[in-house]
């Protein structure tokens, strides 16, 4: 379940907290769980500062909480504040935001580190998946996370979209991935290369605005070549 929590605070000096998070967000890239932020500033109390910091669940905002750098970045806050700053923690039990960031916070999912999230505030419990690498389709919610850990066996990937289009209930992204190959993947055993992938991913939403089926499109052959596995076959 996608978690929030609430941050308040009085401060006169919203600047300098703003850099204080830049640094943090750089200190921690590619370890923070946080999937999305935002901070607002009350229009009728310029001194009241409100931040929302979105989580693919309860126990990955405990992960963000126990990196180090997260504890100094909040002595840091605590000293820019008047007073100490209040956390009110939510657990969202209704999503409407569009499919554009749908999608991105799929893509963001399911390279987490960590244990992979639930994923059900994002997928439909009988989401429908098609992928040429798999002999039959994958459906449900279990079985989809069980092919999701077996690519995050094989491989600490990271996606790029490069392009997203949406129209009505459907999307479609284009998008790259870049890995390690650090685990047995398809019977391969880990080689240690830095691997390239490109492939297009087709989303089909439900009534309820969760991903309800998906079609991949990806460079298979390639991924197997950078592995190795075709060098008998092109000697």
């Amino acid at each position: 379940m996608t978690f929030v929590q609430l941050i308040e605070c009085r401060t006169s000096r919203l600047d300098e907290m703003n850099r204080l998070m830049d640094d943090w967000v750089a200190q921690t890239k590619g370890r923070r769980t946080a999937t999305h932020a935002l901070v607002g500033k009350d229009r009728s109390d310029a001194s009241h500062v409100v931040e929302f910091v979105e989580f693919p669940s309860y126990e990955e905002a405990m992960r963000n909480s126990n990196l180090p750098e997260t504890d100094r970045v909040f002595q840091g806050i605590l000293a820019l504040c008047d007073g100490m700053p209040t956390f009110t923690d939510l657990d969202v039990v209704r999503d409407d935001r569009p499919a554009e960031e749908t999608v991105r916070r799929f893509f963001a999912a399911l390279t987490a580190p960590g244990e992979l999230p639930p994923l059900n505030d994002l997928l439909d419990e009988d989401i429908h998946s098609h992928d040429p690498i798999n002999p039959q389709d994958t459906l449900g919610l279990d079985n989809f996370r069980t092919e999701v850990r077996m690519w995050r066996t094989g491989f600490d990937l990271t996606f790029t979209i490069e392009d997203l289009l949406v129209q009505d209930e459907r999307a479609c992204a284009r998008w790259t991935g870049n890995a390690t190959h650090k685990g047995e993947f398809l019977g391969i055993a880990p080689t240690g290369r830095q691997v390239v992938m490109s492939g297009t991913t087709v989303f089909r939403f439900g009534a309820d605005g969760k991903i309800a089926e998906t079609w991949w499109q990806h460079d298979t052959l390639g991924l197997m070549q950078q592995l190795g596995a075709l060098d008998e076959l092109e000697q």
